[in-house]
Parts: C-alpha cells; structure tokens; sequence
C-alpha cells in the first residue's frame, strides 16, 4: 500500500456507496473484486464530472489488488508526464520505465485536459504500448472517451494508444451531483447548520 501511493488510501470495495445518483453500473463494478480484469489486463476507464467519485473508485480497486499481493502504482496523469520528461534529463527513465512497465496496475488518474505535447504522446504511448496485452491499466478522466482522441493531438498517437487503451476495457461514464457538496453539506448538518 505504500508503494502504490494512492491518493485515497482509505478508499475500498467494501465501501462503495451504490446508492448515490451517478450511474454506476453496480453489477459491472463488483464483478471487478474477483481481480480476473488484472489477470486478462483489462483496462478499466472511469469518466464523469468533477465529484462524482472517480478517483476514489479508482483507489478503491488498487487497494483490492494490493490486498491481493499485486503490485499497484498511482499517478496523477500531469505527474507521470512529468516525471517521466524529468527522468529522461537525469538519466532515470529506464529504471522509472520499468517499474510503470512491471506494476500489475497502473492507475492514472485526471487525464485531460490539455493536449499533450509531442514528447508527453510519444511517453504515453510507450508506456501504453508495453503494457497492452500484459498489464492492467485504470485511467479516470472528466473529459468523455470519445473526446480523448482530440486531447492527444496527433491522430497517429491518438489512433494507436486509444485502439490499445479502450480495447477490450470496462468503462463506466458517471453522471450525478458532486459527493463533495453533499458530503458537505451533510457536515453542515451534522454541526447544527442548515441544510
């Protein structure tokens, strides 16, 4: 769990709340505990609105995987760009390239949504590229799949990382209210506030 770094690292299956008005596939989503999506490398895209809890859905399926005894790594999408364009200038890439290769899963989280430059495509696209097939990737987004080709920018890139993205992935495009506001106001509540 430490090494994953997940942002919510509290976050777990056993906790979803179903009953929120965001259009999770219930069925879909607990079929996910059994891990056989990591076993096949299925990817596993999250899209919606800011709030709705996309993230901490994303965190709550690597805390299940890391419970299993796989190996789980989570990267804000800006980050990982990031670093790996820091790795190139240091001399690391190959060592940090590596262990984003080998990670059973690979979570990225707030892709989009500015365009990615042309050095940002052509890291994506490896680290893509080396784990279709091999490894399980679960990427969350505001921006709708169908958009994603657009924020990549060059349609060769868009073309090849989105044939091995959103092939063969369970998607769930969410839609609802944000969980930020109610759980705010439902602590509003709680101290004697108004509702």
């Amino acid at each position: 769990m430490r090494a994953a770094k997940l942002r919510d690292s509290t976050a777990c299956l056993e906790d979803v709340d179903y009953t929120f008005p965001r259009k999770l596939d219930r069925a879909l989503f607990q079929s996910l505990r059994d891990s056989v999506w990591i076993s096949k490398a299925r990817p596993i895209l999250i899209t919606g609105p800011c709030g709705v809890g996309k993230s901490w859905l994303a965190c709550a399926l690597g805390h299940g995987a890391c419970r299993q005894g796989k190996t789980v790594f989570y990267f804000r999408m800006p980050r990982l760009l990031a670093d790996l364009a820091a790795a190139r200038g240091d001399g690391s890439y190959d060592r940090l390239f590596r262990k984003i290769a080998r990670s059973d899963v690979l979570l990225l989280d707030d892709w989009g949504p500015e365009q990615l430059t042309a050095p940002q495509r052509r890291d994506l696209m490896e680290v893509i590229d080396e784990r279709y097939g091999r490894k399980a990737t679960i990427v969350t987004s505001q921006l709708p799949v169908d958009t994603w080709h657009d924020m990549i920018g060059d349609p060769t890139f868009a073309d090849a990382i989105l044939d091995r993205l959103v092939h063969n992935a369970h998607k769930f495009a969410l839609d609802g209210p944000s969980m930020r506001k109610r759980s705010s106001q439902m602590q509003k509540t709680d101290a004697g506030g108004t509702k």
